[in-house]
């Protein structure tokens, strides 16, 4: 039996009408200055400079991450799901991500579908797995493994035939073989550094997230947890894009811009993800949680932890898990965590904490003046779901990240090869240059 997708043929028209459209606002618009850049912004990390476009997703500082205009609430609502599932198909928001159509029930079964015929890892990715120290860091290990499949990709083979406006077809059909591989190749780096290094091959009868809960099998009894799959649909759906300025997305975004293929864009936005100031900061903010309750050796009171919250900051640290670029309320993806904690009942001293948290350190932060947004983000919740369902090692928690993140990454480069964005290249300064501009502008 051959599965098909009809995704392509979906984007035909859509891509064609986005042409338009961008050709039209450079046409009419070529000329107009959007924004002023301060020399602070430009010694700050590009901070709030609007100089990128990315169509997939939009953080509302009062709304939270959107999803071609869907809220999160919208998106969880909206999206078709498994029978017998609370959470939606994790592929739908793919499909929304590349379409800006929510897929209705067919669409996403079709997509997923199409998937399972795409997931059989080569051998070869196994094996250089299996010649890599099994002590290598698990997001090394993920990153070498996409990055040793570029010998199959589709684009760079067709690259000198095709006409510019086709670019974005075999990047699709990439992305497809891609995304049907992450989680097995996720799952097997899992296995093989902290369990039975047994490899596991999908089940046919399971939804593309599901099927990434099932391989992992934290518990070792080769039995899907049918909460885990649950939490494995929302965590990817929810981590899966955050507009195209951070340092994944826009590492990838920039590569791809060379005409680089997915796999060298996305295992180069793995990259960006695997450092510490991006991807890091859900197992900070678990190894923070863990770190309160052994202080304690209980759960603390709330007066005891409005003291440790306090002698934390004094000490001049920083807490993971609060605050966000972007946002000035607490991040809807924590909220929906949250949701799922309490949906599912979840019940530890770890969940105990977290929720008294929730309350005490946004009022400590504020307190203190100056703190844009003292409300936690996602990854004040996220790293405590994985610890729950037995996934406690927690520098895999980036890999489990860069799964989801995959998804947006690979829209956003088809994206871009669908409205031939050209390569990037900003222009540099010296910061004599800076000075000189600065003197001239006073």
């Amino acid at each position: 039996m051959i599965v098909k997708t009809s995704l392509k043929e979906k984007m035909e028209n859509i891509v064609e009408n986005w042409r338009k459209t961008y050709k039209e606002v450079i046409s009419n618009y070529g000329d107009v200055a959007i924004d002023s850049i301060k020399v602070s912004q430009v010694l700050g990390g590009m901070r709030d400079v609007p100089a990128l476009v990315c169509e997939t997703s939009f953080v509302d500082p009062y709304e939270g991450i959107k999803f071609r205009g869907y809220k999160i609430s919208e998106v969880l609502e909206k999206l078709p799901k498994p029978k017998g599932a609370n959470y939606p198909y994790a592929l739908g928001i793919w499909y929304l991500l590349l379409t800006g159509e929510i897929p209705n029930e067919s669409d996403v079964i079709e997509l997923e579908e199409y998937i399972k015929t795409k997931q059989k890892l080569p051998q070869y990715v196994i094996e250089i797995l299996r010649n890599i120290p099994s002590n290598t860091h698990p997001m090394t290990q993920f990153s070498i493994a996409i990055l040793s499949m570029q010998r199959e990709s589709i684009f760079t083979k067709e690259l000198h035939n095709l006409s510019k406006s086709d670019y974005w077809k075999p990047m699709l059909d990439d992305s497809l073989n891609l995304i049907a591989r992450a989680p097995i190749i996720a799952a097997y780096i899992y296995r093989r550094t902290y369990r039975d290094d047994v490899f596991i091959n999908p089940n046919k009868d399971l939804d593309w997230a599901a099927n990434f809960a099932y391989m992992l099998n934290p518990y070792d009894d080769y039995i899907l947890n049918n909460d885990f799959a649950d939490l494995m649909r929302l965590y990817l759906i929810l981590h899966s894009d955050h507009e195209g300025g951070n340092v994944s997305a826009h590492t990838c975004f920039n590569v791809s811009s060379a005409l680089s293929d997915i796999y060298y864009s996305v295992s180069a936005g793995l990259n960006g993800l695997a450092g510490p100031l991006h991807g890091s900061a859900s197992s900070d903010s678990l190894k923070w949680i863990l770190s309160i309750l052994s202080f304690y050796n209980r759960l603390p009171s709330e007066e005891e932890l409005y003291n440790y919250v306090n002698s934390y900051l004094d000490a001049g640290k920083i807490i993971p898990g609060f605050g966000h670029a972007v946002l000035k309320v607490t991040d809807p993806r924590y909220l929906a965590l949250k949701d799922f904690v309490e949906k599912y009942h979840l019940d530890s001293n770890i969940f105990r904490l977290i929720k008294m948290l929730y309350k005490v350190v946004p009022e400590v932060l504020s307190s203190r003046g100056k703190v844009r947004d003292p409300y936690p983000n996602v990854d004040g919740h996220s790293g405590a779901m994985l610890y729950h369902y037995n996934i406690k090692e927690t520098e895999f928690y980036t890999v489990v990240f860069g799964v989801s993140r995959v998804l947006g990454m690979t829209a956003q480069v088809i994206w871009a090869r669908a409205v031939n964005y050209p390569i990037e290249r900003p222009k540099s300064l010296t910061i004599n240059d800076i000075i000189n501009l600065a003197k001239s502008k006073k």
